[in-house]
Order: C-alpha cells, then sequence, then structure tokens
C-alpha cells in the first residue's frame, strides 16, 4: 500500500538546517502488547465466492464455498473471520450435498464452526456459507494511514451527488476482506480465489487474475467470473464495479490494462505509460519474472488511502488520474506510486509479510523501489532527491525514533504503517544495498523470493538471504537497524597536520545508548584529483586520518550520502561552496545549498551557490534555489537579479517555471508584467497559478479580473493560486468560492488551503464566513493531528485576532480559543 503522509511535501533545503539540531533520542513508550504470527489451525486452499449487490441498502448477498486442510494437528472446529455479517447457513459439502453444521457467531467479527467430525493434518474439506455482509452498519475504525476498514464500500450507490459516478470498491489491508466475506484474515493465509459478480450489465468489474466468463444473469444484469489460479492473501482480494474506461497494453505476452473513468481514458497511456518499463526492468533487476498472469490498474473515487497492491489488480485512488494539462506538472513523486504497488506484486504479493510486525518486507522494499525506477528512467539526481524528501519525513518525526522498523509490539496493526515502515525503512534498504554492492544485493533479493515463492517472508528470511550469497554475517545491520529503534546522530570536525601532512576526520556519536556501526566512504579532494578512503566507525567517537599530497580542498564524508543519520558538519563554508561546484551527487549540492541559504544576506561566496544553483541541470536543484533566496535582502536581490532574468528567458520546464515566477514576484519590477500575464496562457496549471499569484503583487485588480475567468476550472492547483488572490486582495463576494474550493479539495490540498483561507478570514472580519473557516480548520487538524497537522492549525487560528469595534468580536474570538482548546485536548 502506498500511503498519501499529510503533511508530507517537505522542502529539500529548508528542513536541513533544522534538522541537524534535532533531538533523536527515542522517547520512552509504554508497552503495547507482543503481537505473535497467527496461529495455523486451519489452512485455506480455495475460495470461491458468489456475490451480487443491493445498492439501494448498500448490502453484499454472497455465498462463499471455503476449501481448507488442517495445518499440523487434527480438528473438529474452524474459526473464520466475518464482520458484521448476517450468518444465512453454514454446511459441510460432500460432493454437491450439503450437511448443516453448528455455529456461533455472538460477537459480530468471530465464526466457530464445529465440523461435526475430526478431519487429520492435510485433508481437504470445504465450508458452504450464505451470508449478508453490511459494510456501512459495520462499527470499525480506521487509522491515520488507512482512513476506513470497512472492507467493501459503496460510492454514490444512489447517484444522489451530481456528476459523480457510482462504484463498487474493496480495501483489504489490514483485515478488511473479512468484512465482505467470511475468511481467515491473517497475512500468513494463502488461497486461491474464484469470483463470481453479479452486476448492471452497464458497468466494467475488475477483480484478481482472469476474467473466464460473461453471461446474462437476468434483466439489465450479468455475471462476471473472475478466476486466480496462484494462491496470494486474502487481504490481497479486490473487486471493483462500475463505469470504466479500459485501455490496454501487453507485456511479454501478459494483458496490462488501465481502468479509467472515461473522461480521463484518453490519457491512460500518458498515465500509466510506463508501467510496462517497469515490469520489463524489475523483472530484469530482480532475476524474476513478474510472476502473475496480468496486471490491471484501476482508479476509484473516495479512496481511503494512497493505492493498494491487490494482486494482478492495483487499486489507485482519484489523485492518479489527470488530464494531459495536469500531467504536465507531474513530478516523480506522483508517478512514484506506480513502481511501488507494481513492486509490490513481488514484496507482498508473491512472498507476503509472516506478520504485520515484519510490514517492512512489503512495504520497505516498495518504498526502495521507488528511487530504483527513477535511478534507471530519470537518473542517478532523481532517484537521490526522491529517497532524500523520503528520509527528510522520516527525520523530522523524532517522535517516530522511538519505533522499531521490526515491531512486535503495538496496538492496532494499523499502527506499523507509519514513517518507519516506509520512508526509514526505504533508505535502510538503500543503505544496505550500497554496502553490499548491487551484484550481490539483488541476487540476495532474486534468492528471497525464489525461496518463499507463494509463502511468507520474515526481515529474518531476508537477511538469510543476504548472508547466503554475500558470505557475511548481517546480524548486526539487521539488530541495529532492523530490532532497534533510532538512528545516529553525529558531528563531524577536521584537522590538518601540517608537519605530517595527514588529514584527520572526527565523527562522534551524540545518541544515547550504544553506538551503530557505520561504514562509509570519506572522499579527499587534493590537487584536482579525488581520493577515497572506506572506513568503519564502531566507537562513540572515532577519528579517521588520511596521508595526503597537500592540505585537501575538500573533505566529503559519506561520499556515497546513504548512511542514515543526522549530521552537523563542522567544515568551512568555503569546502561546502567546492562540494556544491565539485562533488558530483544530488545530496552534495542540496547540502551545500543548505548551508548557503543560511549565511546568504552576510557572505558573497553563499549567494554566488544559491545564484550558480539556478542553473544546475538537475531541476530540483534550480527549484530548492529558487525557493532559497531570500530576495527581501537588498545584497541578496543584487546578486539574483540577473540570474533571475536570463533564467526567465531560458527556462522551460513547467516543474520550475512556478517557483522562478514566484521568485521574480518579489522583486516588485514592473518589467516583470509582461511576462506575467504571458504565462496565463500557459498549459501547465502550475504555472498559470503562479503567474496569476506574481500578477496580483504587480497589479492586483487585473489579477482579480482574471482570476474569476479562472473560477470555472476544477484543477486544484490553479484553484489554489485564484485563492490566494482572492484571500489577499478579494472581498466577501469570493468568500463562498474559497469555502467550496477547500471542501472539494483532498487532504494535501486542504493543507495547501489553510493558509489563504486563513489570511481571507482575517481580512474579511465577518463572522459568518468565519465561523465557517474555523469549523473546517478545526476539522483538519483534529484528523491529522497524528502528522503534526495541530501546530501550523493552531498558529493559523490564533492569527485570527477581529479588529477592534468588529461586530460579534467577542464571539469570534471565544470561537477560537474553543476551536484551539479542542484541538489541543484531543488524543
Amino acid at each position: 500500500m502506498k500511503h498519501l503522509f499529510a503533511l508530507g511535501l517537505l522542502g529539500l533545503v529548508a528542513t536541513t538546517p533544522a534538522l541537524a539540531q534535532a533531538p533523536a533520542a527515542p522517547a520512552a513508550m509504554a508497552e503495547s502488547p507482543y503481537r505473535a504470527s497467527a496461529t495455523k489451525i486451519n489452512d485455506l486452499v480455495h475460495t470461491k465466492l458468489d456475490v451480487r449487490f443491493d445498492y439501494a441498502k448498500r448490502y453484499l448477498y454472497g455465498k462463499t464455498w471455503i476449501t481448507l486442510k488442517p495445518h499440523a494437528y487434527p480438528t473438529d472446529t474452524l474459526r473464520l473471520d466475518a464482520k458484521g455479517m448476517d450468518i444465512k447457513a453454514v454446511a459441510l459439502m460432500n460432493g454437491d450435498r450439503q450437511t448443516p453444521l453448528k455455529y456461533t457467531y455472538t460477537d459480530g467479527a468471530n465464526l466457530r464452526i464445529n465440523l461435526g467430525k475430526t478431519f487429520k493434518p492435510g485433508e481437504q474439506y470445504m465450508i458452504y456459507i450464505d451470508y449478508v455482509s453490511k459494510p456501512d452498519e459495520l462499527k470499525v475504525q480506521g487509522s491515520a494511514a488507512i482512513t476506513d476498514a470497512k472492507g467493501l464500500y459503496f460510492i454514490n450507490p444512489d447517484s444522489a451527488v451530481a456528476g459523480k459516478p457510482v462504484q463498487i470498491w474493496t480495501q483489504g489491508e489490514t483485515e478488511a476482506s473479512s468484512a465482505w466475506f467470511p475468511t481467515i484474515d491473517r497475512p500468513n493465509q494463502k488461497t486461491t480465489q474464484e469470483i463470481s459478480m453479479t452486476v448492471p450489465s452497464k458497468y466494467v468489474t475488475l477483480s484478481n487474475g482472469e476474467l473466464i466468463s460473461q453471461k446474462p444473469a437476468g434483466p439489465g444484469l450479468r455475471t462476471d467470473t473472475w478466476k486466480m489460479d496462484l494462491p496470494h492473501a486474502p487481504y490481497l482480494f479486490m473487486m471493483a464495479v462500475g463505469d470504466f474506461r479500459i485501455t490496454k497494453d501487453t507485456w511479454r505476452g501478459k494483458e496490462v490494462s488501465y481502468y479509467l473513468e472515461p473522461k480521463y481514458a484518453p490519457f491512460a497511456k500518458q498515465i500509466f505509460g510506463n508501467t510496462t518499463d517497469m515490469l520489463e526492468f524489475y523483472s530484469n533487476r530482480l532475476g524474476v519474472e513478474y510472476p502473475w498472469n496480468k496486471y490491471a490498474q484501476i482508479v476509484a473515487r473516495d479512496y481511503v488511502s494512497g493505492a493498494m497492491e491487490n494482486t494482478t489488480a492495483t487499486l489507485h485512488g482519484e489523485q492518479v488520474q489527470m488530464t494531459d494539462r495536469e500531467l504536465l506538472d507531474r513530478e516523480y513523486g506522483s508517478e512514484s506510486v506506480i513502481a511501488h504497488e507494481l513492486f509490490h506484486q513481488w514484496f507482498g504479493d508473491y512472498v507476503t509479510a509472516e506478520s504485520w510486525s515484519n510490514i517492512t518486507v512489503n512495504e520497505s522494499m516498495a518504498d526502495f523501489s521507488e528511487g530504483l525506477y527513477a535511478e534507471h528512467k530519470y537518473g542517478r539526481d532523481a532517484a537521490d532527491a526522491h529517497y532524500y524528501r523520503y528520509l527528510r519525513r522520516y527525520l523530522s518525526s523524532p517522535r517516530d525514533a522511538a519505533k522499531n522498523l521490526v515491531r512486535f509490539h503495538y496496538d492496532s496493526q494499523e499502527d506499523v504503517f507509519d514513517l518507519v515502515s516506509y520512508q526509514k525503512g526505504g533508505a535502510i534498504v538503500d543503505m544496505l544495498r550500497t554496502y553490499l554492492g548491487d551484484d550481490v544485493f539483488f541476487a540476495g533479493l532474486q534468492k528471497y523470493l525464489q525461496d518463499n515463492k507463494f509463502g511468507n517472508g520474515e526481515a529474518h528470511q531476508m537477511r538469510l538471504a543476504f548472508e547466503a550469497v554475500s558470505g557475511q554475517d548481517l546480524n548486526w545491520f539487521y539488530n541495529q537497524w532492523y530490532f532497534a529503534p533510532g538512528h545516529p546522530v553525529v558531528t563531524i570536525d577536521y584537522a590538518w597536520d601540517a608537519a605530517k601532512k595527514v588529514q584527520s576526520v572526527t565523527v562522534k556519536q551524540t545518541q544515547p545508548g550504544q553506538p551503530f556501526r557505520l561504514p562509509f566512504a570519506i572522499d579527499y579532494y587534493v590537487n584536482g584529483k579525488v581520493q577515497r578512503q572506506q572506513v568503519e566507525m564502531t566507537e562513540a567517537t572515532q577519528t579517521f586520518s588520511m596521508p595526503l599530497a597537500a592540505k585537501p580542498e575538500l573533505v566529503n564524508v559519506d561520499a556515497n550520502k546513504k548512511t542514515l543519520w543526522q549530521k552537523t558538519d563542522n567544515k568551512p563554508f568555503g569546502e561546502y561552496a567546492l562540494q556544491f561546484s565539485k562533488a558530483p551527487l544530488f545530496v552534495d549540492r542540496i547540502e551545500a545549498l543548505a548551508e548557503a541559504a543560511k549565511d546568504q544576506t552576510t557572505n558573497a561566496a553563499a549567494r554566488g551557490v544559491l545564484v550558480a544553483a539556478l542553473n544546475d541541470p538537475f531541476y530540483g536543484v534550480r527549484v530548492a534555489a529558487l525557493e532559497s533566496l531570500k530576495l527581501d535582502d537588498a545584497a541578496v536581490a543584487k546578486a539574483a537579479t540577473p540570474a533571475l532574468r536570463k533564467r526567465l528567458a531560458a527556462e522551460k520546464d513547467p516543474l520550475v517555471l512556478p517557483e522562478l515566477l514566484t521568485a521574480v514576484a518579489k522583486l516588485k519590477d514592473k518589467k516583470n508584467e509582461k511576462f506575467f500575464v504571458q504565462q496565463l496562457n500557459s498549459r501547465s496549471y502550475s504555472v498559470q497559478g503562479a503567474a496569476l499569484v506574481a500578477l496580483a503583487t504587480l497589479q492586483p485588480a487585473q489579477a482579480l479580473a482574471r482570476a474569476k475567468t479562472f473560477e470555472a476550472d476544477d484543477n486544484g492547483t490553479l484553484a489554489q493560486a485564484v485563492t490566494e488572490v482572492y484571500a489577499k486582495y478579494g472581498s466577501l463576494e469570493q468568500w463562498a468560492y474559497v469555502r467550496d474550493k477547500f471542501d472539494a479539495a483532498r487532504p494535501q490540498g486542504q493543507f495547501n488551503l489553510m493558509e489563504p483561507m486563513a489570511t481571507m478570514l482575517g481580512r474579511l472580519n465577518d463572522a459568518i464566513a468565519f465561523a465557517e473557516g474555523v469549523t473546517r480548520l478545526k476539522t483538519l487538524a483534529l484528523k491529522y493531528k497524528s502528522y503534526g497537522a495541530d501546530k501550523p492549525v493552531i498558529g493559523l487560528l490564533q492569527s485570527l485576532v477581529p479588529k477592534a469595534g468588529t461586530p460579534n468580536a467577542a464571539e469570534m474570538q471565544q470561537m477560537v480559543e474553543k476551536a484551539v482548546g479542542e484541538i489541543q485536548a484531543a488524543k
């Protein structure tokens, strides 16, 4: 699964200095219950389902035939997960004959069946169950990562929302498949399947495996039967029903298909077009060909997370759907979800985590795969930028430093879907790749997949595979990175002994507890050449020495830039400037930019680095430089203005132009007005929006008029720009637009709209608008408090001080205080 972590879009430069000072000491945490792997009493073998839907009641009427066998010991009982169902009949099948069985189902979750006889280990038997699933009546709770857990979702079933499609889809992870069919809903179970869905004949269906038949089923109805001949976990079962257009592709003779709403179908190949290249790349890189008979991707409305890797049939949230214009603004971070879910078809579906405690062998691997594909398709800079952004997300959350990657203690299995299992875990995998080298690393992944195919794995199985191919004992690596919390916090200091011509590097680990064992490289730049020293840190403080012909111009510690640590690097800025120009990697340059950003108002060399970065060949560095420039400072503006003007003439990348427009607007130079107006006609929504906001700094009235012409466009980026213009220069007349766009936005869009909405509330001082805005901000803070949304929202609310003499000022102030209190009190 790919989660859309709220507040996750951290800047590359702005966060770096602060993170270097952030405490990383694992905080004391109350011990949660130990979570063992589920004991296997019975094994699933095959699951056959026959389902039909009642759209009015939001019910599923189901019949299932489940083939099982005792695992290790004889048994005469069976326990199945069945959440919130009406159980109509339970029987033992003998051929076509049914023998009713006694059962208990008192808690609405566990169906306990007396089999009527004792079955021996390996002896198969079949159970028949007639049931009704009522997902909307189910009393379940999701999590911050997976916001709902009712398993089966009816979207706009009564067509009450105009323009919104009618859909049905399922979401099984973690243990929600048992909300729509009885099963043993544990990741260490594997079963083949057959699902027959009776649906309105106007709709398309999708499920796992192959569509083996479509038959009329009465007036206006059709039954589609999907069959999955290879075993997989119950949480990976899926169904989807709706008005989708199918675009088909092929890879090595296998069908690759994309299911989209009709509006977006013309852009299917642009949205998902790299899928076949990903299949080829991952198959070759892993040495294990894509193991399933097809691969489909479908996009659903109101999805409860980012995307889900259902075997052969990935389901994406609607944020993946884009028009050709919107795709101009898509960064790899948005495309990476496609790579992530595909990699799960190996790591998660082919070999599945033995338990939720070991979700790292699913999710950390899939997060790692995103950068792996970026490197293949877009180059090393793109991969490193992707990894770096993810690592900063983890390091910006000190509470996560207290968590193990493999976590046997938790309150809910949903808790393990977090920045540790995803972002930190992906960085750890990438670090292990660097340590072992590509040949050994990928041979280890191949062995893990082959040894555990169609079964389950844990972190230990992966370790043993790497040990087998490398010949090394890797317990040290897994013990400190997988089975212990935290990360190193280091300071780096330097000394040059001119008499002995020896450069010393002293690294000190300052985090509490045992020091980490850290292998890394140090590059010494001497007389235009680079000498590399491979070192291994095993003590809390360690000094590494290197004899050199002359004092190095630059010493670059962790030259591969793959070590997971927080560092304070006490090198002089002159070396950072050389690091920017001489060291080869994205992280080298972005670290130098972070240092330059701190000193730009007082240091000409720092300003020189920022200006040079405006012409970096990688767009992400250009963006970071533009974001870092303090153009309200006269010296910075004077140094940067000529370079900015040249970039205006040269820059074509729609991922850079918005930041360039934003930066140039800060100069408030009327010479730029013509360029701003020209860019209002860009096909890129991001460029259009940035141009509109930029124009408003020079010509507010003209910008307001142009904003009005954009109101009908439903693109979120452009809507945010319109909102920003209305927030600063509009009136109460525009409040309804701002409010409604906020309501229609997805979570990240709402976070983007928070500040302009608050700005507008502060200007209007209208009691009704004020109440509407405060309620929305409070709701957002409460929903995403676990991700830190409370702090920025509280700051915005406290800034809303009604002007003296404003009608209802006291009431409005009380409203703010009450909202802040509720946010602070919420758990």
